[in-house]
């Protein structure tokens, strides 16, 4: 039976028991970075097949809007998201398996994951606009 001292406790550790680490910053940008591939990703999927389906003139406005400047930051917007949410994945990955669970490893992938997720994404426009 609970006692009166014993009623007033959380029945879970609550946020502001938790210190703030780059671990939770991971994990909820590798959720946000799903939720935009998901929604800007999907939209910009489902406009170039309508623009193949419609044929040139549809595909044309369809590459002029992707050129412009707005086009380049949703088309590198979406790439740093894929990039990101697929460091995060396998950070998760090496986790899921039994790895990494130090706290040391596991601050450093924390911190590595995002920044590969820009490095990987700046390596890629690099390829795309450089060739």
């Amino acid at each position: 039976m609970a006692t009166a001292s014993t009623r007033n406790r959380p029945l879970s550790p609550h946020l502001q028991i938790w210190r703030w680490g780059p671990h939770m910053f991971v994990s909820i940008l590798h959720r946000l970075t799903g939720d935009g591939m998901a929604f800007a990703g999907l939209g910009v999927l489902l406009w170039w097949l309508g623009a193949l389906a419609g044929g040139p003139k549809s595909y044309e406005t369809f590459a002029w809007a992707m050129t412009t400047p707005v086009g380049y930051i949703v088309l590198v917007g979406i790439s740093w998201a894929f990039f990101t949410h697929m460091m995060s994945g396998l950070r998760h990955f090496a986790l899921d398996v039994g790895a990494g669970f130090e706290l040391n490893t596991n601050r450093f992938w924390s911190i590595l994951s995002p920044i590969l997720g820009v490095a990987l994404t700046a390596a890629f426009w690099a390829l795309l606009l450089l060739r």
